[in-house]
Parts: structure tokens; C-alpha cells; sequence
């Protein structure tokens, strides 16, 4: 059987998980599985067998769709991990149709978790754009979190910030940053999420630190 839990409302999203991650009964073996550790010859085991230590296991994916190549992999197997006898779990973010239609054609049981509209629409990011050209590293931090509370996309903020480092610029506004050091912001800002996940890093976690490391 398949499961998936995906969508942007992480709070849901993540107890509706852990509920069934508790439902398994004691003693079947439990495997997890990152964006990182993703093996396709380890995945093709689990799918077309039993392991010599148990008869059936339970395998939780994880955030592996982060990666084109192992969201295509999965998607061309997916009919043969459904007839499997062992379990399989995803666990994602918000997934777009054909993702979607190609777990409902295999029926497995499909848990969408998403914010409400409203709450998405009323987040500011140009609270992220004041503070950075502010220089002000602790609401940047602060308001960088938020969005990614309510499910704003990485490219959609960094969208913002590359528009107020070119703002700052035409406006030779230097006052809190030297005009290369918004040049060398908004260089680095066009190829830091793309960079992150051609190297397998968590795109997230890269985009924080960049700016944390930007004053």
C-alpha cells in the first residue's frame, strides 16, 4: 500500500503523519529514507521482495521529490512499488496535478494538507525586502521564517530581495551596504537555489545561511 502526506500546511500535515507513524504495529521493521540517502537499487529491493530478516517492512520517504531525478524515478515505479506487499510512505510538500493524478491512478491513499488561501495571500514579503535594506539581520531572520511558515516559495522571495538589491542600486542607496556589496548579493542570489539542489543540499537550509552570512 501507498501513502502519501503532502501540502504546504507543515503543522496538519506533520501530526496527521506522526499519528500514523505511532499506528504501525510494534515490530515491523521501519525504514526511513531522505533526499539524501535515496538509493534506487535499495528502492527496488524493498519493492519487488521481503528482506531475509522480516516478511514486511515499511518504507517513509521523505521529502525525496526535491529532486527531479528521484521524483521521475519513483513516478516510472510506482505502479510496481503499489503491487509490493511492503508499505510505503511519502511525506512532501505541495505536489502539482500530474504528481497527484499519477498517486490516485495507482489508488493509493492520498492526505493533502493545505492553508487556506487568505492565510497564504496576507503574507507581506516585502517585510523580508525592508529588512534587508535596513540591514537588519534579526528580522530578516525573522521574517524569512515566517514565509516559510505559510508556504511562500524560496524563487518568490528571492525574487524580492534580488529586486531591492537592483532598487538599491539604481537608486545609489548606499547608506547600508557598498554598491558592490549589493552587486555581489544579487550575483550570488541568481544561482544559490539551483546550485543548492544540482549538489543534492537542502535549498532551504542554503537560502537561510546565505542570509544570515549576508551583513
Amino acid at each position: 500500500m501507498i501513502y502519501l502526506f503532502c501540502g504546504d500546511d507543515a503543522k496538519n500535515k506533520h501530526g496527521n503523519y506522526e499519528k500514523f507513524i505511532e499506528s504501525i504495529s510494534i515490530g515491523v521493521e521501519t525504514f526511513f529514507i531522505g533526499k539524501n540517502d535515496f538509493n534506487p537499487v535499495q528502492i527496488e529491493n524493498f519493492y519487488s521482495g521481503s528482506g531475509l530478516f522480516f516478511t514486511k517492512c515499511v518504507v517513509i520517504f521523505t521529502n525525496i521529490f526535491e529532486k527531479e531525478e528521484t521524483l521521475d524515478f519513483i513516478l516510472d515505479k510506482l505502479n510496481l512499488i503499489s503491487k509490493s506487499g511492503n508499505d510505503f510512505v511519502f511525506l512532501e510538500g505541495k505536489l502539482n496535478k500530474p504528481v497527484l493524478d499519477a498517486f490516485k491512478k495507482i489508488k493509493a491513499e492520498i492526505n493533502i494538507f493545505e492553508l487556506p488561501k487568505k492565510k497564504k495571500e496576507k503574507y507581506d514579503n516585502f517585510l523580508l525586502a525592508g529588512a534587508f535594506g535596513k540591514r537588519d539581520k534579526l528580522h530578516l531572520w525573522i521574517y524569512f521564517r515566517q514565509a516559510m511558515d505559510v508556504g511562500v516559495g524560496m524563487e518568490e522571495l528571492i525574487g524580492v530581495l534580488f529586486w531591492k538589491a537592483k532598487d538599491m542600486m539604481l537608486k545609489k542607496d548606499f547608506n547600508k551596504f557598498s554598491e558592490f556589496e549589493l552587486k555581489n548579493f544579487a550575483g550570488r542570489l541568481s544561482y544559490l537555489l539551483p546550485e543548492a539542489r544540482k549538489e543534492g543540499k537542502d535549498a532551504e537550509a542554503v537560502f537561510e545561511q546565505f542570509l544570515l552570512d549576508a551583513f
